[in-house]
């Protein structure tokens, strides 16, 4: 080794020892005759000292030292003079006196600051990612999610779980969302597909009689780029044998509450974790992964909105639709502005408008509420009794404002939801010191596609449908419900699971119901309907996402801060400026042919 410590190690305890370093100047300081240097490793910083009158060509050599700079230094750990002191580094009470020094390599000055947290533009930041994860924040991020992971396989080893790694290169089946697709050299004209998950390999795992699976599993999927989503991603993904559905719930409870209460003790915890229907979910929220961290609960005003003389609610209600809406605590102080923004959330998830409700601008009591304090464009056709009646179902005070969305229940439910979440940051009602876990249970097994007006599977079709809702399956398929469950978090979902068909009678059913031929169910999944006929057993896991999951707890709020090499926002990689056109020996051998794009 070329360094008998590394810098963020060093304290008082050293004083007086020999030692050796090595690192990335983050800073350096000329005071007179002395230089003083911020030397960095991944460990963290300590300052080296260069005194002429004690080592002369140490110091010479420090005089040509600049940001970023590779070098080693030896010398000795000293306290530093009183009243110098840096008591925001660990290792700010001592320093190192330089007596031999050595530039290992230089730097040129890199694009952005390394030593500063400053706002630099995402792209270049990807471009020279190698500089960005020199960064403190970056490079304890990625410290962080190495603690993460560790404690997921040392958790699921204590509990007799086995890691097995599963293929990337397989066939291409339907989990959701595109493939991406490998064509092969051997067998020209197939292709491979990277796995979206390994959902049928593991469910194979449970056939080999493996009983209890993990891995961290590579993935894949051709979709469209969000903050919390990346081309390729990284899941914990695990598999028992002979459970049910609470064995599953009670272990990821178990698995993330100790992971929180390890890793950041610190933090704050809802326990135990609610579980909500996903249609109280819906009902309630708005959104099947809503933030619990605050109340600001969707309440039904039909009833009341019904008896009104407005015209909106009238038609609405008469139409077979509802009328329904939040409560913002404080919310009447809005200004003009803010609630056209409002308005504008609102349209944006699918309301075809908003109608807001002041309840005046003093707090106090609903009950002292008089007409005259009501703002609002439906104030001339509601009474004062119909108004404090809204009021009174939200629990509101004066100062409060009313948010009030009238269409079909369903997307006027997920309106409100979206409406709700923006509210919630606007207003700052969530701590961000808490971590409300809640699994979302009962999902509905399958929904009809917009466009084709088919079935499609809410989750994925290896589901096991609700033993009392099997009858439905031969009569009315809106109704059945899914052994399915999610984990949620401040507003995401961190993992979707389920108990999964072992019978292969059943499973072809599911497919058949997807329609699918009985010869595409053979070449899709007859490897798996065969396998069932083997003695599968009862089984079921879930897959937690580990780039969310540290997204989340390290408190960013996109997973490319916690990924080491992420794509941007285009699924780009510009540090190796991918995809880009491949060679044409290369195409050659893979019998394919690249055609321009015809414009229109």
């Amino acid at each position: 080794m070329l360094k008998t410590h590394s810098c963020g190690e060093l304290r008082k305890e050293h004083i007086g020892q020999k030692v050796e370093l090595a690192g990335w100047v983050d800073r350096r300081r000329d005071h007179g005759g002395l230089i003083f240097i911020d030397l960095r490793d991944r460990e963290g910083i300590v300052q080296v000292a260069f005194n002429p009158e004690i080592a002369k060509t140490a110091h010479d050599v420090a005089q040509n030292m600049r940001g970023e700079f590779v070098v080693k230094v030896a010398g000795e750990v000293a306290h530093r003079p009183a009243g110098t002191e840096n008591f925001k580094l660990p290792t700010g009470e001592v320093e190192v006196i330089v007596r031999e020094a050595e530039i290992l390599n230089t730097s040129q000055t890199p694009p952005f600051y390394i030593n500063e947290e400053v706002e630099v533009d995402e792209n270049i930041r990807l471009k020279y990612r190698y500089l960005d994860l020199r960064r403190a924040r970056m490079k304890n991020n990625l410290i962080f999610r190495h603690k993460v992971v560790k404690f997921m396989r040392d958790f699921l080893d204590a509990r007799g779980f086995i890691e097995i790694e599963t293929p990337i290169l397989i066939k291409s089946t339907p989990e959701g969302a595109r493939d991406y697709l490998v064509p092969s050299r051997v067998h020209p004209g197939k292709f491979y597909a990277l796995p979206q998950s390994p959902q049928q390999l593991k469910q194979l795992l449970m056939v080999a009689g493996l009983e209890k699976y993990y891995q961290i599993a590579r993935c894949f999927r051709d979709e469209d780029l969000r903050a919390d989503r990346q081309p390729e991603f990284t899941q914990l993904d695990l598999e028992m044998s002979f459970i049910d559905e609470e064995d599953i719930l009670h272990l990821l409870e178990e698995l993330y509450t100790s992971m929180v209460e390890t890793l950041l003790p610190e933090k704050k915890m809802l326990k135990p974790f609610p579980r909500l229907k996903y249609a109280e979910c819906i009902d309630n929220y708005g959104s099947d992964r809503p933030d619990l961290r605050y109340g600001m609960q969707v309440r039904d005003l039909s009833d009341i909105a019904a008896e009104t003389e407005f015209g909106v609610f009238k038609n609405v209600i008469a139409k077979g639709g509802k009328v329904k809406g939040i409560c913002a605590s404080g919310g009447a102080s809005f200004t003009k502005k803010q609630l056209e923004e409002l308005g504008q959330v609102a349209q944006n998830f699918g309301a075809k408008g908003l109608v807001t409700m002041s309840l005046g601008s003093v707090p106090g009591s609903i009950d002292s509420l008089t007409m005259d304090m009501v703002k609002s464009m439906a104030a001339k056709f509601v009474t004062l009794g119909q108004v404090k009646a809204m009021a009174k179902r939200f629990e509101a005070k004066l100062g409060d404002l009313l948010l009030i969305i009238a269409g079909d229940a369903r997307p006027t439910a997920l309106a409100l939801g979206g409406l709700r979440h923006d509210l919630g940051k606007r207003l700052k009602l969530a701590d961000p010191d808490m971590f409300a876990f809640a699994f979302i249970v009962d999902f509905p097994y399958f929904e009809r596609n917009k466009d084709t007006g088919n079935w499609e599977t809410v989750h994925h079709p290896f589901t096991m449908p609700k033993d009392e809702d099997m009858p439905f399956l031969d009569s009315d398929i809106g109704k059945v419900r899914a052994k399915s469950y999610d984990i949620i978090c401040n507003g995401y979902e961190l993992s979707s699971g389920s108990i999964r068909i072992h019978n292969s009678d059943l499973q072809k059913k599911i497919f058949q119901i997807l329609g699918y031929t009985d010869d595409q169910i053979q070449a899709r999944f007859g490897h798996m309907l065969e396998a069932f006929s083997y003695g599968a057993p009862p089984h079921g896991g879930i897959a937690p996402g580990i780039d969310r999951t540290v997204m989340l707890l390290a408190g960013e709020e996109s997973i490319r801060e916690v990924i080491a090499f992420p794509k941007n926002q285009s699924a780009a990689d510009l540090t190796f400026d991918a995809p880009s056109p491949a060679r044409e020996e290369q195409l050659k051998e893979l019998h394919i042919r690249v055609e321009e794009e015809q414009e229109e």
